[in-house]
């Protein structure tokens, strides 16, 4: 599901009822625990957090107009997607992430490369991604992303 908004608020506002609330929570966790220097805003058509312009000014390397990407979140037809670009370029940082994630859910774990689909809305292990959110300074996530890019 896309949604055109032009603030995480109008994303917000643009949601099914049964959305708002896990929606609201999880944009609250993700700001309480995000180091200084990332920036909120709609990105990819999704509530997205990244390094502004100001601090990276190279941007990402695919669309440099855009500021650089770190991790974001959708709500999508049958769940609530969680995209980390932390956990696809760090593996140390996967392997914590699915480990630590039956601690906090008795549920099977859905996980792509970078994003993790909650399915049952209800049940968003919170805790966790406050965890997640908190691992990764700006000043880490930009020399983890510059020796990625390096390498290609």
């Amino acid at each position: 599901m896309q949604y055109k908004a032009d603030s995480p608020e109008d994303y917000i506002s643009q949601l099914p009822e049964d959305r708002v609330a896990p929606v609201k929570k999880l944009r609250k966790t993700i700001l309480e625990n995000l180091p200084e220097g990332f920036q909120e805003g709609i990105q990819y058509g999704m509530i997205g957090y990244y390094v502004p312009h100001t601090l990276y000014p190279d941007g990402y390397h695919c669309k440099p107009e855009e500021p650089l990407p770190f991790m974001s979140f959708a709500s999508q037809k049958n769940s609530i997607n969680f995209y980390h670009s932390g956990i696809y370029a760090l593996p140390e940082l996967y392997d914590w992430f699915v480990s630590e994630y039956p601690k906090y859910s008795t549920l099977k774990l859905d996980m792509g490369k970078s994003c993790v689909r909650f399915k049952k809305i209800n049940e968003i292990p919170f805790e966790l991604i406050g965890e997640l959110a908190s691992k990764l300074t700006v000043s880490e996530w930009i020399s983890v992303y510059e020796k990625a890019i390096k390498k290609q």
